[in-house]
C-alpha cells in the first residue's frame, strides 16, 4: 500500500516544532485539513515553500504505524506573498485562515472550500486597505453558506444597503468585489450579520474576526 499521496492544497498556518522542524496546516480539496511536519533548518528550500497562504501541489508521506505525516514536497503555483505586504492583507488572511481550520475545513465539501479560499486569498493578494476588509466579509458569508448556515436574507433585520450588498456578492467572484459600492454603515452591518451566523454556528467567536 502506498504511504506517499498528492493534494491540491493551500498552507493556512505553520507553528516552529523542535529546534528546526515545523508543524504546517493545510487545506487540501481531497481530504480537508491535514497536518503534517515540515524537516530542516531556516535554509531549507521545503521549509521556504511551505508558508503561510501559498497554495500548490503538495506531497506527504504517511506512516500508519505512527500515523504521522511529513512534507516531501511542496509546488508552490500560488505564492501570494503580495499578502505579506499590508497589515489589513494579514488580518483578513489570518481570519480566513483561522475560520477554516475552526470549521475542519468546511466538514466536507473540501473542493468548494478550497476554490473559496483560493480566490479570497488571491484577491487579498494585492488588495487595497479597504477592500480587505470587505474580502474578509465575503469569505465569512460565502463559508456560512458553505457550512449550510446562512440564512435567508428576508429573516434578517438589515439595512436596505446591507441587504443589497449582500444579496449581490452571494453570485460574485471576490475579484469583482472592488466594482460594488459600499458605505460604511452598511459594510458595519454585514460584518456584524456574517460574524454572528458563525459564531452561532461555532458556539464562538474567533479573535481573528476583530482584524476585518
Amino acid at each position: 500500500m502506498s504511504r506517499s499521496y498528492t493534494y491540491s492544497a493551500i498552507t493556512l498556518r505553520v507553528k516552529p516544532s523542535g529546534e528546526s522542524n515545523r508543524e504546517a496546516w493545510f487545506l487540501t480539496a481531497e481530504e480537508g485539513v491535514l497536518r503534517a511536519t515540515v524537516f530542516g533548518g531556516p535554509k531549507s528550500r521545503l521549509r521556504a515553500q511551505v508558508a503561510p497562504f501559498h497554495g500548490g501541489t503538495l506531497w506527504i508521506y504517511h506512516d500508519p504505524v505512527r500515523d504521522s505525516r511529513k512534507v516531501s514536497d511542496f509546488d508552490v503555483q500560488s505564492y501570494r506573498t503580495g499578502i505579506r505586504e499590508l497589515y489589513e492583507r494579514v488580518m483578513a488572511a489570518d481570519a480566513v485562515a483561522e475560520t477554516i481550520l475552526s470549521t475542519h475545513g468546511s466538514g466536507g465539501s473540501w473542493q468548494t472550500a478550497a476554490k473559496l479560499a483560493g480566490s479570497v486569498l488571491d484577491a487579498l493578494n494585492d488588495a487595497g486597505t479597504a477592500l480587505c476588509s470587505r474580502l474578509g466579509v465575503y469569505f465569512l458569508w460565502h463559508w456560512a453558506d458553505l457550512l449550510g448556515v446562512r440564512p435567508e436574507l428576508s429573516s434578517l433585520s438589515l439595512g436596505n444597503g446591507a441587504r443589497l450588498w449582500l444579496n449581490k456578492i452571494s453570485s460574485l467572484p471576490p475579484a469583482a468585489l472592488a466594482r460594488v459600492s459600499l458605505d460604511t454603515v452598511s459594510l458595519e452591518q454585514a460584518r456584524e450579520i456574517s460574524k454572528t451566523v458563525l459564531a452561532d454556528a461555532l458556539g464562538k467567536r474567533l479573535a481573528t474576526w476583530e482584524g476585518i
